[in-house]
């Protein structure tokens, strides 16, 4: 099997890790290729980028009190990345919380060789595919030099490489959630994230400063598996909620019994003395 069928395996399958790597027996230029989970890690805000209208930024100004999804792509890949992006977008699209109004976006290149104007082309795409207002100031897409990539995607545990026979990267695909702080809230495996889990992920990370409550309600009830980068039913709290309904529902209907046979009986007006 050749090393392109084999980069777009690992990148489909998202796999964490060298180890799954070696056990499925991939070629030594993958190993190592994954998306290894660092939450709770602080990304260094004071890394520079170029920004999509070629302006030196910081990444840190993009931390502005609200969640932040990270994507890291290059913009010459031939396919995965943007499937990486349409599937953000789609996520986006699906939930009521705005890009720019209740979190933002940055998507950084790995590709150090990679444009100002590249990046201005591939926004500028993506932005009238989601077509909100506030778009285009919630959503970043940079370049940079490569100690600066390096820096970044080694901080968020983002692994790839460069196969320069097929002058292509082998990278996994996924997006990351932070802290309005800059600190690694969660991980979404893949090409495709589910509008739930999404919106979660986001209020999660907010402490609950955006959202509903009904949104607080599905936390109480699903809780995020850092395994497989989704949420699933917090059982335990299912099984309070549903012990303690239990517990109301026969209160109520013994208070209900009790009440009905006070009201059942004879009253002692009028009996002889």
């Amino acid at each position: 099997m050749s090393n392109r069928i084999w980069i777009a395996l690992i990148a489909a399958a998202g796999l964490c890790g060298s180890a799954a790597a070696q056990q499925l027996g991939l070629p030594a230029m993958i190993r190592g290729v994954g998306i290894e989970q660092n939450l709770n890690t602080q990304v260094p805000l004071e890394l520079t980028f170029t920004d999509e209208a070629g302006r030196a930024v910081r990444l840190g100004q993009y931390f502005r009190g609200k969640p932040v999804v990270l994507s890291l792509v290059y913009y010459e890949c031939p396919g995965l990345c943007d499937l990486v992006l349409n599937g953000l977008t789609h996520s986006m699209e699906q939930i009521s919380l705005n890009l720019g109004r209740d979190f933002d976006a940055v998507t950084v290149s790995f590709n150090p060789h990679d444009t100002w104007q590249l990046a201005a082309s591939k926004k500028a795409n993506y932005i009238e595919k989601y077509q909100r207002k506030g778009a285009a100031e919630g959503w970043h897409f940079l370049t940079g030099k490569e100690d600066a990539i390096k820096s970044l995607a080694d901080r968020v545990g983002f692994h790839y490489k460069y196969d320069p026979n097929i002058k292509q990267f082998a990278h996994a695909s996924g997006i990351m959630i932070l802290t309005p702080e800059g600190k690694i809230a969660r991980y979404f495996y893949g090409i495709e994230y589910k509008a739930r889990d999404f919106r979660l992920g986001l209020v999660e990370a907010s402490n609950n400063k955006i959202g509903s409550p009904a949104d607080e309600l599905l936390l109480f009830c699903f809780h995020y598996d850092p395994m497989t980068g989704k949420y699933g039913p917090a059982i335990q709290n299912v099984t309070r909620v549903l012990g303690s309904a239990t517990v109301i529902g026969l209160g109520a209907f013994i208070f209900l019994m009790v009440r009905r046979e006070r009201q059942g009986r004879p009253t002692d007006t009028g009996r002889l003395a």
